[in-house]
């Protein structure tokens, strides 16, 4: 028998395309990059905080999980050109959620390149136009201005606080969000900008 190497990729979702970016489910060829992130004080701070590689492994998990069994989950956030893990983004909605959120974190060299604001646009429109959804929230600690500077270029308004469930009850989190309707709105606002 010949001994599990870790490189098996299994993807639960779809795969979507950007101009710069692909998106497709969290696989473990992405664990390195992950532990990266999750690593750096500065880009976990908001998400839960530096975690260790047993604490990303994980995490890993219960994203793919999320996938298998509700057909939604984070989506890995790779440069088109180059296959580079550039970091997560959403749909999703764990139990006692406040919302369907799609959520966003990037790796640290990846960030201030406009990918999240990429990424976060193909993720609104797969979850209105595939999932169904009627509005999509963000969790954003107040302190965090870079989303909501992202929240504020997708449209989506500060709803105020709200709390989260445990164990992320300790977490400072504001509501952001927008309906469908109004991502429609949004949406072609958007367009006209690029």
């Amino acid at each position: 028998m010949t001994p599990w190497t870790g490189t098996t990729e299994t993807r639960f979702g779809p795969t979507l395309e950007t101009g710069r970016l692909i998106l497709r489910p969290p696989t473990l060829e992405d664990f390195p990059r992950w532990c990266e992130l999750l690593a750096d004080e500065e880009a976990s701070q908001f998400i839960g905080g530096v975690q260790s590689k047993h604490q990303v492994w994980r995490t890993m998990a219960t994203v793919v999980g999320m996938w298998a069994l509700h057909g939604e989950g984070m989506f890995s956030v790779l440069d088109k050109q180059t296959g580079l893990w550039l970091g997560r983004i959403g749909p999703l909605h764990p139990y006692g959620w406040p919302g369907r959120e799609v959520g966003w974190s990037l790796h640290p060299d990846a960030h201030g390149k406009g990918y999240a604001l990429e990424a976060a646009i193909a993720t609104i429109d797969y979850a209105f136009d595939v999932l169904g959804w009627s509005d999509v929230i963000h969790c954003i600690d107040p302190r965090n201005k870079p989303s909501e500077k992202v929240a504020e270029k997708l449209g989506s308004y500060n709803q105020g606080p709200k709390p989260l469930p445990v164990p992320f009850h300790e977490l400072t989190c504001n509501i952001w969000g927008q309906t469908k309707a109004e991502w429609q709105i949004n949406r072609a606002r958007l367009v006209t900008r690029t």
